[in-house]
Formats: C-alpha cells, sequence, structure tokens
C-alpha cells in the first residue's frame, strides 16, 4: 500500500497531469526551479488544495473520506513560511500539533529538546528570528506523530548546522515508518534522500533514485546547468 498516491492531477495554468505515488517509509525530495510547481503540488498533497480533474488518497484512502480530525493524525504540513501575528510562546505553538489528539500535550518536551528549541520555550514566536521560527514549524509538524510529513523548504532559513540536524531528523522518522515528501533547492543534499521527484513547468518530469534521476542531460534541460560528479555534484552555468 502507498502512503500517498496524487493521481493525475491538474490545476490550470499550475500542475500538468502529475501522477506520483509515494511508498511507506520512504524519503522522497521535491526539487524543480522556482515556479515549477512545488509547493503547489505539496499543498495538494496536503489536502489545502482542490485536486482538480485527479484524485488524492492517503494509505489507500481517498481524502475526501476521511474526517478533518483524523485528517490531522495522520499528516503534518509544514509551509514555505508563516506568519505569526500574535505573540503564543515556542511551547503553545508546538502543542498544536497535539490538537487531533485531544491536546495532551504528550511529547512536547522531547520535541523542544530534538529540536534544539529548550531555551525559546516561552519566547513569542513573532520574535524569533526567521530560522527559529521555521524550527518551530517543523516541531509542530513533529509532534503530530502523523505518518505522512509534507514540508515545504524546510531547510531554506536554517544554519548548516540546524539543517543537518533537520536532516537527520527526517531519516529517523523514515526509518520508524513515516513518508516524508520536502521540497529542496540543494541538489548536493540528493544522496541523503531515497527519491526525488522533479518538477518541470507544473509537470512531473522524473522519479526514482537521486543517482539513476539527476542526469547531466536532465539536469541542464530543467535548471540550465552543467553537471559533474567529482565524487560529489557539482553544477555550473550552462
Amino acid at each position: 500500500m502507498n502512503a500517498l498516491e496524487i493521481v493525475n492531477v491538474s490545476l490550470p495554468g499550475r500542475l500538468h497531469a502529475v501522477d506520483l505515488r509515494l511508498k511507506q517509509g520512504t524519503l522522497v525530495g521535491l526539487i524543480g526551479p522556482n515556479g515549477s510547481g512545488k509547493s503547489t503540488l505539496l499543498q495538494v498533497a496536503a489536502g489545502l488544495l482542490p485536486t482538480g480533474e485527479g484524485s488524492l488518497s492517503w494509505q489507500g484512502r481517498d481524502f475526501k473520506g476521511i474526517g478533518f480530525a483524523e485528517r490531522g493524525r495522520m499528516t503534518a504540513w509544514v509551509p514555505q513560511e508563516a506568519r505569526f501575528e500574535f505573540g503564543f510562546s515556542v511551547r503553545s505553538v508546538i502543542g498544536q500539533g497535539r490538537y487531533a489528539h485531544g491536546d495532551d500535550g504528550r511529547g512536547i518536551e522531547a520535541v523542544l529538546e530534538r529540536l534544539d528549541l529548550q531555551d525559546l520555550a516561552l519566547r513569542p514566536v513573532n520574535q524569533l528570528s526567521g530560522g527559529e521560527r521555521q524550527r518551530v514549524l517543523i516541531a509542530r509538524a513533529l509532534a503530530t506523530e502523523a505518518p505522512l510529513q509534507l514540508w515545504d523548504e524546510p531547510l531554506a532559513a536554517l544554519d548548516v548546522r540546524h539543517a543537518l540536524e533537520v536532516l537527520m531528523l527526517a531519516n529517523e522518522l523514515k526509518d520508524a515508518g513515516s513518508t516524508l515528501l520536502l521540497s529542496l533547492h540543494d541538489l548536493r543534499l540528493a544522496h541523503c534522500l531515497d527519491s526525488v521527484a522533479v518538477m518541470h513547468a507544473g509537470r512531473l518530469r522524473a522519479f526514482g533514485p537521486p543517482a539513476e534521476v539527476l542526469t547531466p542531460e536532465l539536469l541542464r534541460e530543467v535548471f540550465g546547468v552543467r553537471a559533474r560528479t567529482a565524487p560529489g555534484l557539482l553544477l555550473e552555468l550552462s
């Protein structure tokens, strides 16, 4: 059974017949140039945008037949950025991830520690830096304990140390059976992933293991760069 199935989804001017199926317990990177449809596809996968002509299912179940509370237990969404108009504490924002479980607060201390947020727990979230807020959003997703994690550019605002920690966390979640779909810009991180899904002009251009998918020909076509391996992925302007 697949953890996520996006079948033949089209949205006018944004997505064109996208078909993507992810197995349970995998870490998948969604990559592509700016404006290629990555964020749109993630929002479809999270049930935040309509599927148009296609369909969406989580763990073999049609999304439309899943109630709101159960959706909150099945999937977690990390937006590319979030505005916090009110000064809720970091701890209370992370606690929002437990609402679908009856707001029991279970595991919040462990999540604070895992994301290096203990010293910020009582700080108003709207007073944090961009990178700190991003870690809070990831912590909130982690608190859901959802088996399907959908993260939009989770590393964009993070320093090197915290970006590596988040990648380690993603792999730990995968090893524990969760399925993760993350949009990324840095192709040099592809070796950390099980698979990559390459978006280009609203279409799924390729999907599979990074070593097989990220060929010099595809990178030239999609990103307009030349690629060499020596031994890592080196990119140059075409």
